[in-house]
């Protein structure tokens, strides 16, 4: 399967520079982003949650496939070059293969965050409290979709 950056080489790029802000949280929507080089930084509500440094890694795509302002902040540390994407979801209406290769990093993502939460379950199998709360995430995960 091609990657994002084949599949989307003609695309423009963005250099961002230390700390310039690329998605802010509650706010835009529609286009994402593919990292080139660099690092980014996620926050969710203050929060730092991951550190991107993986280039081909896809930032921005859960708000343009439910149509939703973006669930994060997402900043450069250090300076980065992404690839843009405008109006995503006309590209992959009219690109099969992008639709089906952002479609199986969606599910790799699902896929290896349900097994991180089976090993914490495991761990944590005498934490009642724990237990609760994962037993409630991965309900999440797999429950029915929401709109």
């Amino acid at each position: 399967m091609a990657s994002l950056q084949e599949l989307t080489a003609t695309r423009p790029t963005r250099d961002l520079s230390d700390q310039e802000v690329l998605l802010v949280q509650g706010e835009g929507g529609g286009d994402f982003y593919i990292l080139l080089s660099g690092k980014l930084a996620v926050l969710r509500d203050g929060v730092s949650i991951a550190t991107i440094n993986q280039p081909g890694t896809l930032v921005g795509e859960m708000s343009v496939l439910r149509g939703t302002p973006y669930s994060a902040t997402v900043r450069a540390e250090g300076p980065a070059k992404v690839r843009v994407i405008k109006d995503a979801n006309a590209l992959l209406d009219s690109e099969p293969g992008l639709a089906r290769r952002v479609a199986a990093l969606v599910a790799g993502r699902l896929d290896a965050t349900s097994a991180l939460l089976v090993e914490l379950s495991k761990q944590n199998k005498d934490k009642a409290s724990e237990q609760g709360l994962l037993r409630r995430i991965l309900a999440t995960l797999y429950g029915p979709a929401t709109e």
